[in-house]
């Protein structure tokens, strides 16, 4: 995207093409302008126009551009924070209003994506996290045990379970949520701003916002070579989020994650390794997650940046990794590599932002975007439309904060997964 192959990689090679869109130019009127075209901006695009609002979306590049169209694809449910920590940073009443938004929600990805048809290569067997060592088991017994006494159904597994079901012996155990899937991320996008569209909402890429303005009782928001006026503002730009509201990606620190994709596998390795096709990822601190795509292709990931020193060291291990996990698929050839940037907030939870009068924002996902973001941009809609007040959104209202040592947090991470990655695969 934007002539950079790492940018988006196998997303943007296998997506249907997106929807023909322009660049702002001259003025526009709309009840809703959403900023971001990603999956809560499309979402509340979506949302808003099928419940009669006027909309139009602006978006600085292209639809999918930022983290909606790089990451791995998992549809999950919750978020990395266990269910009981979540609840005592919240508090009870926003804690369990939140479990239970954030964990109904893959099952509203895939109704969005079965009712408009979207071609995402949705696959609705689970996810299944990946206990490393007696630790990684003692964390994942503990999830499962507070997830299942709120009656989701999660299952946990043994290594003998595991090897079944994951193609390895390299795991301790697992645990299984059945609530959770894969999907192509960036063809859901392009299929979101599609049926936003068919809907009425108006899209205009190509065209980064510069500034706002109050003007009566709403808002103008300028880019480059043109303007919307509109009553309300929807914020949804996330970790890359600038200009006028940098703030939002001053409040998180940036975790680089990249991906590699190989050739398609053999109908023997793809029998073997994910046989029913969850998705997958592990308990490490310096994490590795894969998936296969539909044409039989495994994508493997973890932390770290392709530019540089990195991305030889990276692509070395991916390698490394692969072959011990998975002895029996030998030397695999990688058809596309590409990496993108995750939002870390300081509680590693999400935020509720009311940047001014009509102003809002859902930001902050800490690399769950897909379901949340989903459903995040459904409830904005909601609210604008007058059906649900803010104090039953599914979190309290905060302020951007700015977490001290960004910067140095930020290098740290992306060196220091450099060096873990020199070390080995770490298996």
């Amino acid at each position: 995207m934007l002539n950079d192959p790492r940018s988006h990689g196998l997303w943007e090679m296998t997506a249907p093409p997106a929807p023909p869109t322009v660049a702002l130019a001259g003025s526009q009127r709309a009840d809703v302008v959403v900023v971001g075209a990603g999956y809560t901006g499309l979402s509340a695009a979506l949302h808003l126009a099928e419940g009669g609002a006027g909309v139009v979306v602006v978006e600085a590049a292209e639809v999918g551009f930022g983290g909606a169209g790089r990451n791995v694809g998992l549809v999950n449910a919750g978020m990395w924070v266990m269910p009981e920590a979540l609840v005592e940073v919240l508090g009870s009443e926003y804690g369990e209003r939140l479990l239970d938004f954030l964990g109904n929600a893959p099952r509203a990805v895939f109704d969005l994506v079965e009712r408009h048809g979207i071609a995402c290569e949705a696959e609705t067997s689970g996810t299944i996290h990946c206990a490393v060592g007696a630790k990684g088991l003692r964390e994942l017994e503990d999830r499962a045990a507070q997830w299942q006494r709120r009656g989701a159904p999660v299952e946990l597994l043994t290594a003998a379970q595991m090897a079944d079901k994951v193609g390895t012996s390299a795991y301790a155990g697992g645990l299984l949520d059945r609530r959770a899937g894969t999907i192509q991320p960036l063809a859901y996008a392009r299929g979101l701003a599609r049926a936003a569209m068919a809907a009425g909402a108006r899209i205009f890429t190509g065209s980064p916002v510069l500034s706002t303005e109050k003007t009566g009782g709403g808002w103008t928001v300028r880019t480059p070579a043109g303007d919307v006026s509109a009553d309300w503002v929807v914020v949804a730009t996330d970790a890359y989020s600038s200009g006028p509201w940098a703030a939002i990606r001053e409040e998180q620190v940036h975790l680089p994650y990249f991906n590699f994709a190989t050739e398609p596998l053999s109908e023997a390795a793809r029998a073997e390794i994910l046989p029913e096709r969850q998705g997958a990822w592990d308990t490490k601190e310096v994490l590795s997650s894969f998936r296969f795509d539909r044409a039989g292709r495994l994508v493997f990931g973890s932390v770290g940046a392709l530019k540089g020193a990195g991305a030889a060291v990276h692509r070395a291990w991916a390698r490394r990794a692969l072959k011990r996990l998975f002895p029996r698929i030998g030397d695999v050839r990688f058809e596309a590599e590409w990496y993108g940037l995750i939002g870390m907030t300081s509680d590693n939870l999400p935020r509720f932002h009311k940047l001014d009068r009509n102003v809002l924002s859902f930001c902050g996902y800490n690399g769950r975007g897909i379901a949340p973001g989903t459903v995040f941009g459904r409830a904005l809609a909601s609210h604008i439309l007058g059906q649900v007040g803010e104090q039953d959104l599914p979190l309290p209202l905060s302020m951007p904060e700015n977490p001290p040592f960004r910067a140095a947090k930020e290098a740290y991470y992306e060196v220091g997964a450099q060096l873990a990655h020199l070390a080995g695969a770490r298996l």
